[in-house]
């Protein structure tokens, strides 16, 4: 896939053109992110991000993939720059809010994280338990979803008793068990068969249809072929654009 490469500035004004007619539903404005001893792990990020869009984050080890993930997450939060998540402000969510305003999201990681003392419908009730359900809505909710991943028959087992895509599937299971609004997928596949890596992009594609907002990072360039829209990342700057409808900067 061939990018063009854009200024900052002009990536946000297409960025500004292209969703006038959306809503969007994430703003980064000038986003820079530092680490302790002056590491710079984003810096001058400006680009909207519609409901309802599949945006795959492309780049190396090192590119700010994750660390753009986080700050959606509010896991970490801007050093400069304007983030907005559905109209809040990143830079103000604080511990009492944060665990409330994140039900709107479901975050998928390499590491699956599952507790392998609690079976697998166990680990995908635990978000819904969390956030107060009774025992009786979390184990119907996390059947269904379950389901949706085709992994109903096993939700007695426990976790190591899977294989690492269907790990992974649990995982998208608990991720989308709350009926997020937004999905985040830090390199879904990078630890799966190819087999394994095609059946869970089909799935979060398949939540996307749905109209879940799903963002993907991957250095998979594989994946990118099917992609609506690339945003591509390189020593934590945004430096090229590329959608389905256009070529950006052409």
């Amino acid at each position: 896939m061939t990018f063009s490469r854009l200024s900052p500035a002009n990536l946000l004004m297409r960025c500004s053109t292209d969703f006038l007619t959306r809503m969007s539903i994430i703003s980064f404005s000038h986003v820079a992110k530092q680490y302790a001893g002056s590491i710079s792990a984003l810096s001058d990020v400006s680009m909207e991000i519609a409901e309802g869009e599949l945006v795959y984050l492309a780049g190396p080890s090192g590119a700010g993939k994750s660390t753009l993930l986080k700050l959606i997450a509010g896991i970490e939060r801007p050093s400069a720059g304007l983030l907005l998540v559905s109209g809040q402000d990143m830079r103000k969510l604080n511990r009492t809010t944060l665990p409330y305003w994140r039900r709107m999201l479901g975050l998928i990681l390499q590491q699956h994280r599952l507790l392998n003392d609690r079976s697998v419908l166990q680990n995908v009730m635990l978000p819904l338990l969390v956030s107060g359900a009774s025992v009786k809505e979390a184990t119907q909710r996390a059947r269904v979803a379950l389901d949706r991943v085709d992994l109903g028959n096993k939700a007695d087992l426990a976790p190591q008793a899977l294989s690492g895509g269907e790990q992974q599937r649990v995982s998208i299971a608990r991720a989308i068990v709350h009926k997020p609004r937004i999905i985040l997928a830090d390199e879904p596949t990078a630890n799966l068969d190819r087999d394994s890596g095609r059946r869970v992009m089909d799935m979060l594609h398949a939540f996307h249809t749905a109209g879940v907002t799903c963002i993907i990072a991957t250095h998979d360039e594989r994946l990118l072929q099917n992609a609506d829209r690339v945003v591509q990342l390189e020593r934590g700057r945004v430096i090229a654009m590329h959608d389905a409808a256009s070529e950006v900067g052409a």
